[in-house]
């Protein structure tokens, strides 16, 4: 990045922090990841010169000879790794992609049925602050008090009186898999698109770690970084006679030209996930998971749900006598990257609540095992048992720091210690 230094080293000193910060710490929230140095460099080509507006062959601006050729290797990528009909590659990122789902396939005032923001859902399923709940009717369903699991049949009721015109499955901060058959089975009795919202289970689901949406659900939204190692975008995937709806509302009705870099860089993230590497990381993700997990439950920690069967784990510190928000504050300190989140039934404000979520997509990217998860449930334990204490931070962020050493960021130099 020699240019970039030259140009504006203010800014490109930022990146080199960001840079360092990310291989001397654990980065253990489930909605982030290292991509490759191929993925890398694909956001970084020529294509980001290019203006697109429209699909291949059917474009608004000449000179689209190539960029019709790598819209179309992506799509057809896209269509063979998760056995869609039809699949658009172009939405800038999960929200917009939801929101264009809703636009191609509701009217204004529609009924969206999500998961509810506190037991673990999206803003973009309905949650009354976001678009989705102001512009269409919002019904959400949670988890059960005792078990902070979905209840299959209360979601059959709740459908049965409520009668939604879309009903979506996916969360932010839920441990557990999704039963899309029943879904799907809900949805048909009701008369309900069937929308499947798999942002952080997409590389799972490709690595045969977690049940597929398909066939069940009418249309598979999902980001393409998070546990799938892509650039920050999405897809919409859907069977064919939906497919020039969920087109034209992607372009024209909610975007122009996409982001041909992003594309070409989403490209390489699906070739990179067709590969029996990526189903053993995909795999060993879900293990590392349940290890830490287990490590923590052994420690005392309550863990939502009891456990985690995906890559997520959420814990309630009620009984650790400490906020969530600062015990993420005390673990960042510690090099611990972690972020404080509600728990189902949370008495305490979303901005300062009960829990924290961990991931374990990161830290298996860079080749971490069942030893490091279980060092990691140990530092973990010494930093909240302690939020205060600054000694304790200084300790476990130096081991953190030589156990991050031995372990490579994917896509990243080792670089200095500076």
């Amino acid at each position: 990045m020699q240019e970039f230094e030259r140009a504006d080293p203010e800014l490109y000193e930022l990146v080199r922090r960001e840079e360092r910060y990310q291989r001397d710490s654990l980065r253990l929230i489930p909605s982030e990841n290292y991509v490759s140095k191929a993925v890398l460099e694909a956001t970084g080509t020529v294509l980001t010169n290019k203006y697109s507006e429209g699909y291949p062959g059917r474009r608004y601006y000449e000179g689209q000879r190539y960029i019709d050729r790598v819209e179309t290797l992506v799509v057809e990528r896209a269509k063979a790794l998760f056995g869609a009909e039809h699949a658009n590659v172009q939405p800038y990122s999960g929200s917009p992609a939801n929101l264009a789902v809703y636009m191609a396939l509701l009217k204004p005032g529609d009924t969206i049925m999500g998961m509810a923001l506190p037991h673990g859902g999206h803003l973009t399923h309905g949650w009354n602050v976001s678009a989705t709940g102001i512009f269409w009717r919002s019904v959400q369903y949670g988890v059960d008090r005792e078990t902070q699991r979905i209840d299959y049949d209360a979601v059959a009721e709740l459908a049965r009186r409520e009668r939604p015109q879309i009903m979506v499955a996916g969360a932010t901060a839920y441990p557990r898999q999704f039963d899309f058959a029943a879904f799907g089975q809900i949805a048909r009795e009701v008369g309900a698109y069937f929308l499947a919202d798999i942002s952080h289970i997409a590389g799972l689901v490709v690595a045969g770690a977690h049940p597929s949406p398909l066939p069940h659900a009418d249309v598979v939204m999902t980001t393409t970084h998070k546990t799938l190692r892509g650039p920050r975008g999405a897809m919409i995937l859907c069977r064919k006679d939906l497919a020039e709806r969920i087109d034209r509302a992607v372009f024209p009705g909610l975007q122009g030209g996409p982001h041909n870099s992003t594309t070409a860089a989403i490209g390489v993230a699906l070739a990179e996930a067709a590969t029996e590497d990526f189903r053993r990381y995909g795999r060993q993700v879900v293990e590392n998971a349940r290890i830490l997990a287990e490590a923590l439950m052994a420690r005392g920690f309550d863990l939502v749900s009891g456990g985690t069967d995906n890559h997520l784990i959420l814990i309630d510190l009620t009984n650790r006598g400490v906020i969530g928000k600062k015990a993420a504050k005390a673990l960042d300190r510690a090099g611990l990257i972690c972020n404080y989140n509600t728990v189902p039934y949370d008495p305490r404000k979303p901005f300062s609540p009960s829990g924290i979520r961990l991931g374990t997509p990161a830290v298996t990217s860079r080749g971490m095992g069942p030893q490091e998860m279980r060092r990691i449930a140990e530092w973990i334990d010494a930093v909240v048992a302690q939020p205060d204490d600054e000694a304790v931070q200084e300790r476990v962020r130096a081991e953190v720091r030589s156990m991050c050493r031995r372990f490579p960021v994917p896509g990243l130099p080792a670089g200095d210690d500076a």
